[in-house]
């Protein structure tokens, strides 16, 4: 998943597209813990996915923000 990707969607879409990443994330410790997980790499680009959805939700927030103060 690329940041140029996630600039594109809307907060909403974001905030479900950060659901379902924090659903993998929880399914991929649950099976490391079982010792059932076989791609251990997929648990960081997981990690490093909410993040990225984290930042441009806080980027989108913070336009939103800076645009609403400049208008009044």
């Amino acid at each position: 998943m690329h940041a140029s990707e996630l600039r594109d969607k809307t907060p909403d879409q974001l905030r479900d597209q950060l659901v379902q990443l924090k659903k993998e994330a929880f399914n991929l410790r649950f099976q490391q813990a079982t010792s059932q997980l076989e791609n251990t790499a997929r648990m960081r680009s997981v990690r490093r996915d909410v993040a990225r959805v984290k930042t441009i939700l806080n980027q989108k927030a913070a336009d939103a923000a800076k645009t609403d103060s400049t208008e009044a």
